[in-house]
């Protein structure tokens, strides 16, 4: 098992035709052989799978991947127990460059995220 840091963007939409680079994810996330989630490692990591939302012209949110059930989502909040941002089916996705993966975010909205970079984390 590796963990990766997974860089994604926000994909084009009406508001950016173009995406936008200044707007999207970078998640620290176990990936297995076919580069999908594994949630065992994730169990045995789950401290270390951290998410940083940025959104231009907002501060940054930090917060903890969570698997419930077979969905994964974004917890910016740990001392409450339900999530704050599902995503779409994570539990079904390959990680791949170039991939779409979507979020609901906190406002209800479904946005849509391509994936920029996947590299492993270097050990310390």
């Amino acid at each position: 098992m590796t963990l990766y840091h997974v860089h994604m963007s926000l994909a084009r939409n009406e508001d950016y035709p173009n995406g936008s680079p200044a707007h999207g994810y970078d998640l620290i996330v176990p990936l297995d052989d076919k580069m999908m989630l594994d949630p065992e490692e994730w169990k045995a990591h789950s401290r270390e799978c951290t998410v940083r939302r940025f959104w231009e012209g907002e501060p940054d949110q930090k917060g903890l991947l969570r698997h419930i059930g077979r969905g994964w989502s974004i917890d910016y909040d740990v001392s409450t127990p339900e999530a704050d941002e599902p995503f779409f089916k994570l539990d079904r996705h390959e990680f791949k460059l170039g991939e779409y993966l979507s979020v609901r975010e906190q406002d209800g909205e479904m946005q849509t995220f391509r994936i920029v970079t996947i590299e492993p984390l270097k050990k310390k």
